[in-house]
Order: structure tokens, then C-alpha cells, then sequence
């Protein structure tokens, strides 16, 4: 997620500099054959072509309100996690206690169940990051984006999972690397710890069913995640809707010869290149911001930025705990200060 104000123009620019100097090409032969050559039927009239223009821009506006709703949606998902994440760890801390116990534990056991708890919590945060990595085919996977994850350390790697051990105990972990959706199982594992506290009375059943109602409310929010995730936004609609928008850049030159060469001055009729390129410009940009959106999950420079908010829960709930061997938060990449 870029977290500056706005981005730079030039960064806009050189973000879609392919396509500019695709524009410059089909954008110059019409008038310069129009020009040179004579060839003035090439001119459309430009009636048609508003009428596709129309109807792109509506599409385009569908496609982008959807890719939008998609991350915004995201987003409204991990500030869930954040918040549930906060709730978990004070009633954990705070439920977990010798009131109700037939065998009471000294304040060091305790702290050690809280902090095992905890610890826990955090190596589902980081187990689902890095799931939610995993590369669709339908996601972006130019050279420079693979650089970019590589960078920012978000790329999709099975090694990633080795930095779960701090959080875990070994047969936990070996339990785990076993499994197929982790943070899925260690949700489970958190299930089966707290019914052993019930069990030997360090939760009484009230409060063991608020904890339990947590958890559940994590799987949700792990469920929300991965249908983003794994579910694309409909082809068929993305499809369209680029293949609309190459019809209609392809067809614009030509309706814009018709228009600056209606018996102006000669100099007038050349200005249909700069117009005409910047016409192209903005409605590629608008498919462009739309397709990078989509897929709110991918690690690129518009995406929810899941890692640094699991480092940032991280910090918080350790500290609940009060404990001081703390991560640093993430910091931006670059820059354009990318946050991931």
C-alpha cells in the first residue's frame, strides 16, 4: 500500500510507460497517413466511437466500484483481525486464572499459559500471511512485481513457515508442518488447549465459550480472507471489459483525425497526436488501477498491507503480556514508501 499523499506523476507516468509508447505508435500512423499519404478515408466518424466510449466508460466504472469493494472489503477484514486479535489477548490473560481451579498454579504458570496462548495467536497471523501470498495465475507476476515481493520479503516461500518456531513449541510445529491450511490447524490447537484448561478448571464455562466464540470469529475472518483470495474477480467481466477498452483505443485515433482536420488550419490538424495520446492515457489508467486492485492480497504497491499489520499485532498484544523483546514495526519500501 503506498502511503504518501498522492502518487508522483512521473511515477504514473513510468508506471504505464509500455502502454505510452504503444499509443505513440497507433496513435501517430493514422494522421501521419492522413497527412502524408492522402488516405483521408481513414477518418470514422466520430458519432460510433463516443457511443463505444460511453459504453466503456460504464463498464470501466462497474469494474473499478467491484475491485474496489473487493479490497476495501480486505481491508474491513484485517481491522477485524486487529481488533478480535486485541479482545483475545486481554481475556485470555485476564480469564485464565486460578479462581475456579481445583489445583492452583503459581503466577510463573501462568504467565507461561498466557504467553503460550499469545505466542500462538501470533504464528496464525504469520502462518496466514503467508497463505494468503501464495501466487493464483491469475495474479500479476511481471519481472519487476516478483522483485518487488523478493524485496519486501512477501514473496510465497514454503521457508517462510520456519519462522513460526519461536512461536511454537517443536511438537507443535512438527504437528503442524504436517497439515495443509496451518493456520486453519493452529486455531484447532488453540480450541484443544482451552478446553484442557476448562477441564482442570482455569476457565470456567462461561468464559471458556467467549474464548471459544473468538476463535470462531477468527476462522470467519481466515474464511473471508481466502474467498478473496481464491476466488478471482469474474473473467468473464475482466475480460470484457480490457478487450472493450483496446477496441475503443484502437478506433479513437482514427474518429480524431475526423475531428481536428474539419478544414482548420493545417497546424491544428497535428494536435489530434497529443490529444489522442492523452485520451488513451486516462482510460488505461482507469483499466490499470481497476485490474491492480482486484486481488487485494498479491504483495504489490495497491494491496492491504497484511504483513505489516500482523507485525503491528504482534507488537501490541506482546506488550500486553508486558513483555520487551519486541519485533521493530515494518517499515515502508523504497521510495515511494511501499508499505506490505
Amino acid at each position: 500500500m503506498y502511503i504518501g499523499k498522492r502518487y508522483p506523476f512521473f511515477g504514473l507516468v513510468n508506471w504505464s510507460k509500455k502502454f505510452i509508447f504503444i499509443f505513440i505508435i497507433i496513435d501517430t500512423i493514422p494522421i501521419l497517413s492522413y497527412k502524408l499519404l492522402g488516405w483521408h478515408w481513414l477518418a470514422i466518424p466520430w458519432q460510433p466511437i463516443a457511443l463505444i466510449g460511453i459504453a466503456v466508460s460504464f463498464y470501466l466504472g462497474f469494474k473499478n466500484n467491484s475491485s474496489y469493494d473487493r479490497l476495501w472489503e480486505a481491508r474491513k477484514i484485517w481491522g477485524g483481525i486487529v481488533n478480535s486479535s486485541r479482545t483475545f489477548t486481554i481475556m485470555s490473560r485476564d480469564f485464565i486464572t486460578n479462581e475456579f481451579a481445583k489445583e492452583k498454579l503459581s503466577n510463573e504458570e501462568l504467565n507461561a499459559i498466557h504467553k503460550t496462548i499469545i505466542h500462538r495467536h501470533i504464528a496464525w497471523l504469520k502462518a496466514l500471511t503467508y497463505q494468503l501470498r501464495e501466487p493464483k495465475p491469475w495474479e500479476h507476476s511481471a519481472k519487476v512485481e516478483v522483485k518487488l515481493r523478493k524485496e519486501a520479503g512477501v514473496h510465497h516461500d514454503e521457508n517462510h513457515f520456519e519462522k513460526l518456531k519461536p512461536y511454537l513449541s517443536t511438537e507443535e510445529y512438527e504437528y503442524l508442518m504436517t497439515k495443509g491450511n496451518r493456520a486453519s490447524h493452529l486455531i484447532s490447537l488453540q480450541s484443544k488447549m482451552l478446553l484442557k484448561l476448562k477441564l482442570s478448571g482455569q476457565i470456567d464455562d462461561f468464559r471458556h465459550m467467549e474464548l471459544e466464540k473468538l476463535l470462531g470469529e477468527f476462522y470467519t475472518l481466515q474464511g473471508k480472507s481466502e474467498r478473496i483470495k481464491n476466488f478471482p474477480f469474474p473473467r468473464q467481466y475482466a475480460t470484457v471489459n480490457y478487450v472493450f477498452v483496446w477496441i475503443f483505443l484502437i478506433l479513437l485515433p482514427f474518429g480524431m483525425v475526423n475531428v481536428f482536420n474539419d478544414g482548420a488550419s493545417q497546424i491544428t490538424g497535428w494536435l489530434v497526436i497529443p490529444f489522442t495520446l492523452l485520451v488513451s492515457w486516462v482510460f488505461i489508467l482507469m483499466e490499470l488501477i481497476g485490474d491492480y486492485s482486484e486481488n487485494p492480497f498479491e504483495g504489490l504497491y495497491n494491496d492491504v498491507p497484511i504483513s505489516s499489520l500482523a507485525r503491528s499485532i504482534e507488537i501490541d498484544i506482546r506488550q500486553m503480556l508486558d513483555e520487551t523483546d519486541l519485533p521493530d514495526p515494518l517499515e515502508p519500501l523504497g521510495k515511494f514508501k511501499i508499505v506490505l
